[in-house]
């Protein structure tokens, strides 16, 4: 089953249990899924989903630091259950030193040296990490990497 189809069978179960936070929250996701299929006329796979659920949890803790500066704890708290359900459909992600580790073997793969061929790495790393880690770990690691 495609992450797509277990996110839809989800909604599915939270519209039986009425549980109207998380079908709220499923449903945007299902309409940033089907929004970018149209826009760009593809069927999305799994990575593709997960690079959304990244983008939309990104939104979400953006806007609960915003909230919690303007002291709106009730809409912080929202934005927080929202994280937690879009994080369920997300896959186990690597450790900081797993990651190191990998940024490591591409930069050594590529040949790699100095923050001049800071690009070159990323494009790799993104590719190959993708839905696996968090893409600001990922930046630092490839700085780490080539620095040292």
């Amino acid at each position: 089953m495609s992450l797509k189809d277990q996110i839809t069978e989800d909604m599915k179960a939270a519209m039986r249990a009425k549980d109207s936070e998380r079908l709220g929250t499923i449903r945007l996701l299902l309409a940033a899924c089907k929004q970018r299929e149209v826009d760009e006329r593809i069927v999305l796979d799994d990575s593709a989903v997960v690079a959304i659920i990244d983008k939309l949890i990104k939104q979400r803790k953006d806007s609960v630091e915003a909230f919690v500066k303007a002291d709106r704890m009730d809409l912080a708290d929202k934005e927080s259950a929202e994280i937690k359900v879009l994080q369920g459909y997300l896959p186990q992600r690597l450790s900081a030193d797993e990651v190191l580790d990998a940024v490591k073997a591409i930069v050594v793969e590529l040949g790699a040296s100095g923050p001049a061929d800071m690009g070159k790495v990323m494009g790799v790393v993104k590719a190959r990490l993708a839905g696996k880690a968090e893409m600001s770990a990922v930046s630092m690691a490839v700085k780490t990497a080539l620095a040292g």
